[in-house]
């Protein structure tokens, strides 16, 4: 989602100079009749689509798979809220253990029989208010620093500037931690890492993915620098990268990363790599092409000119939905990515540490309380109600 890139081209995503949610400017092509009905994964098991309602507890039944539970609960293949409320139980997207039960989020994010997300964070910011503040009134106001453009992450449209916003001020009020902050959008994601934290101008970005630094010597130029310049707090979201093709692609089921070989695969302008490079898919193994906009990659795709989009699953529904093109790509069964997104401060900062610190107790103890999930699931109702209104 995010490159290291120089600010001088870059726009509104962070470290690329493009939104990558932005939809196209010119008229739609119309897609070709290569768009056929496609079941995506696998088949869902006979027998067992009825008892996968949302708002409900499922057992996985012999040959499940996430998409196939999602689409029945949810009519969408965007499995990532299901993700979400069951991260204790699932470690790999593509492999469910047959047996275990799934908590389906109801349409509120809340989970079944349990309380709603609201009372969750009624609750825990009553708990902070009695506690008694620490702040040391010579201490200045942490300065944060987010932008718009990448729904259903952040935004100023959204409440308290969205999900990852929300997360990142409420962290510095939890875990004993009792800070003033100020929020501001600048909608340059690429001067966030390239001028304003290096500079001092902002303390601490709203997010980024972070790549596995262990794997320095694999990534690029661009993409080792998040290892090399910054300091990451602890993951704050786990997204779930798929691999979409269309039907019958030579790519379409392949299994393992190195069978993706000689493969086109698209990804919008500026936006992280190292996921790929970890895997050794780069150039010139592969062939990389960066259009502006996520549709611009699914309309690619649609024309025969890229084999594979490989995207996070919320950004792929939203554009195959404003496409009219859900049920028409085919996700991959058997690779995914997981990428953690964490806040960072510039390793040239000298409270950067502290910062991290706090956001990481405050983190701790959302997760514990389940204020964490609550929040996240509040803001993801609030964007699918925004969708249908």
């Amino acid at each position: 989602m995010r490159a290291f890139e120089e600010p001088t081209n870059d726009r509104t995503k962070p470290g690329t100079p493009r939104n990558p949610i932005e939809k196209v400017k010119t008229p739609m092509k119309t897609l070709k009749s290569l768009f056929v009905v496609a079941a995506l994964l696998l088949p869902a098991v006979p027998g067992t689509a009825a008892a996968q309602e949302a708002c409900s507890v499922y057992t996985v039944q012999s040959g499940d798979t996430l998409a196939n539970i999602a689409e029945a609960a949810y009519g969408s293949f965007d499995y990532q809220t299901i993700f979400n409320a069951n991260r204790n139980l699932i470690t790999n997207p593509n492999t469910l253990e047959t047996g275990i039960a799934l908590q389906l989020p109801c349409a509120d994010g809340s989970l079944p029989g349990g309380s709603t997300a609201q009372q969750i964070i009624e609750q825990q910011e009553q708990v902070a208010n009695t506690r008694t503040s620490s702040t040391n009134s010579f201490e200045p106001p942490i300065k944060v620093v987010s932008a718009n453009g990448w729904a259903p992450f952040v935004g100023e449209e959204f409440e308290g500037g969205g999900m990852l916003v929300r997360l990142a001020t409420t962290a510095l009020n939890r875990g004993g931690n009792s800070r003033e902050y100020n929020v501001s959008f600048v909608d340059d994601w690429g001067s966030h890492l390239s001028t304003l934290l290096p500079l001092g101008a902002f303390d601490i970005s709203i997010a980024w993915y972070m790549p596995d630094c262990t794997k320095i010597d694999l990534l690029s130029e661009a993409m080792a620098k998040r290892c090399t310049e910054l300091d990451a707090s602890l993951p704050i979201y786990e997204s779930v990268v798929g691999f979409f093709t269309m039907p019958g692609n030579e790519y379409e089921g392949v299994r393992n990363y190195a069978d993706l070989a000689g493969a086109r695969i698209c990804r919008p302008e500026g936006w992280f790599t190292f996921d790929l490079e970890e895997q050794g898919l780069s150039e010139p193994v592969v062939t990389m092409v960066a259009p502006k906009t996520v549709e611009d990659c699914f309309e690619l795709m649609s024309d025969g000119d890229v084999d594979v989009v490989p995207l996070e699953l919320e950004n792929v529904a939203s554009a195959a939905s404003g496409m009219g093109i859900e049920g028409k790509i085919v996700q991959n069964p058997y690779l995914t990515n997981l990428l953690n997104m964490s806040f960072v401060t510039h390793k040239t900062n000298p409270r950067g540490r502290v910062y991290i610190a706090m956001l990481n107790r405050g983190l701790t103890e959302m997760r514990d309380s389940g204020e964490w999930y609550a929040i996240i699931s509040d803001a993801l109702a609030e964007v699918n109600n925004m969708k249908t209104n």
